[in-house]
């Protein structure tokens, strides 16, 4: 069983990222970058499962610029056995990669594509759910349990009430939650061993697979600053500042 697992290089969770001064975007020059960290769990996932001897491969594939190639070796220190890079220069939106993780998926054949819920650079948590949609397979998100047996894949989802466990007929789409699992520490000798491994590169006209935005940024802004808090005498005071003041009651 082959499991195909899409990683994304985006600005590492402990940058804090400014916006551009024309406000076209953020600036993202000279910071440090690194895998999504929800996708770096769907990697774990995917490498757990082949430990497990349920997958037989694992392949990493990352749609972005020759920078991507970076992130890929991570995934393949992980335990990734191979590594394909869509390479392109193009914004890529979330209906973009899906389509590009479709023509990968046909060529490739997985039975389970496993991502990321979503990217912290855009929060759109599209991707997955555009993929199955388009590759007209069954999906389970925000997954926190996977389990594979007899063609199924027995997910249990964090959803806003708590927990929900399904079965889905393989092949399949799961995006990961953070409770999944913790990744594990990669290794200095794991690190070498990626450097020897197989990244193919292709390209979106390649893969027949038109990769335009859709959509148009018109400005980007950062978020109104918060006013400091203030300590209130009584239960009455309280309720007059949100009554007269912060006018939300």
């Amino acid at each position: 069983m082959k499991a195909l697992v899409a990683v994304k290089r985006v600005v590492d969770f402990n940058v804090k990222v400014r916006v551009k001064a024309d406000g076209t975007g953020m600036d993202i020059a000279n910071v440090k970058m690194s895998m999504n960290p929800f996708d770096e769990i769907a990697v774990e996932e995917a490498v757990r499962l082949k430990e497990k001897g349920v997958v037989t491969e694992v392949i990493a594939v990352s749609c972005g610029t020759t920078a991507s190639q970076e992130t890929l070796r991570t995934a393949m220190a992980i335990g990734a056995d191979r590594a394909i890079l869509v390479e392109t220069a193009e914004e890529l939106q979330p209906l973009a990669v899906a389509k590009l993780l479709k023509a990968v998926a046909d060529k490739e054949q997985p039975q389970l594509v496993i991502l990321g819920k979503q990217a912290i650079d855009d929060d759109a948590n599209q991707t997955g759910q555009m993929l199955a949609a388009l590759a007209n397979w069954p999906q389970a998100t925000f997954a926190s349990k996977v389990e594979l047996a007899d063609g199924k894949a027995t997910v249990t989802r964090e959803v806003d009430g708590g927990l929900e466990t399904i079965a889905i007929n393989l092949p399949a789409v799961v995006t990961t939650d953070l409770r999944l699992n913790e990744p594990r520490y990669v290794t200095l000798p794991n690190i070498m061993k990626a450097k020897k491994k197989e990244i193919t590169t292709m390209t979106p006209a390649d893969l027949g697979v038109d990769v335009a935005p859709r959509l148009k940024t018109l400005k980007v802004s950062e978020p109104p600053k918060r006013s400091a808090g203030i300590k209130v005498g009584s239960v009455a005071e309280l309720v007059d500042k949100l009554k007269n003041v912060s006018k939300v009651i």
